[in-house]
């Protein structure tokens, strides 16, 4: 790769550069390794609680499957629990399995909200991906800053137009103060 695009590889500051490069790319494909029904299932609690529950701005990064160059964004996620509750941390970490492989936004979004629902089986599950795909900033139309919105809805936040404008309404509300 160093020389078809014009560079020495026993220049000084390259010689390394395909160890570091195996190593990172360890890391940032990390989620082949995981398991998410494994991550849900290790904090799952019995619970009364019938209302939604939302985790908002889940910070991510991916690997687009067609360029490998970044996809950076955020995602939100709600369940509305039926008899079980799973662990606030268990969510992220999900995202992060998936999120950590290469990929395509359409499929990271549906892979978290089928994961949440056939593990943990809520009442219903909503999973909004919101990205900015370097792909089209550094190469192709070089678009700048635009974002790329992708939902994925199941059970109730797909059949009931109130549970899903109150996870929508939710997720576009301003932050207000952070704790």
């Amino acid at each position: 790769m160093m020389l078809h695009v014009g560079e020495n590889p026993d220049r000084e500051g390259l010689l390394k550069t395909p160890q570091r490069v195996k190593k990172a790319y360890e890391f940032i494909f990390g989620g082949y390794k995981e398991d998410p029904e494994e991550i849900l299932n290790s904090a799952l609690f019995t619970s009364s609680n019938d209302e939604m529950v939302l985790l908002k701005d889940i910070e991510f990064y991916s690997t687009c499957e067609h360029h490998l160059l970044p996809i950076i964004g955020r995602v939100h996620v709600a369940y509305i629990p039926n008899g079980k509750v799973v662990g606030l941390s268990k969510i992220p970490r999900v995202v992060n399995v998936f999120a950590r492989r290469m990929q395509i936004q359409e499929q990271l979004t549906e892979q978290i909200a089928d994961a949440i629902m056939n593990t943990i089986k809520p009442k219903g599950v909503a999973v909004v991906v919101q990205a900015r795909h370097m792909c089209m900033e550094m190469r192709g139309v070089e678009k700048i800053n635009s974002t790329t919105t992708s939902s994925a809805l199941r059970g109730l936040f797909k059949k009931d137009e109130k549970t899903r404008s109150e996870f929508f309404s939710l997720i576009n509300s301003p932050n207000g103060s952070r704790y």
